[in-house]
């Protein structure tokens, strides 16, 4: 495999790394203004962004409405 074809796939995983780390974000539970601040640094700084969001980001998430657990 080329070097190129290998940064392609890597940068490749990395957005779609983003875009589920920017869902799970938004779903958070948490003022607004936090959210958005996360996830500028998310897209702005990919990498170091993901990581401090993974070590000291939001980490709860609103309830599936249609969930069993949520029924409770």
């Amino acid at each position: 495999m080329q070097t190129e074809t290998i940064w392609i796939v890597l940068a490749a995983v990395l957005v779609l790394v983003e875009l589920w780390a920017i869902n799970k974000v938004r779903k958070a539970e948490g003022k607004s203004s936090n959210k958005l601040v996360w996830m500028v640094v998310i897209v702005f700084v990919p990498l170091f962004g993901l990581i401090a969001w993974a070590l000291a980001g939001p980490k709860h998430t609103d309830p599936n409405p249609h969930s069993p657990q949520a029924r409770q």
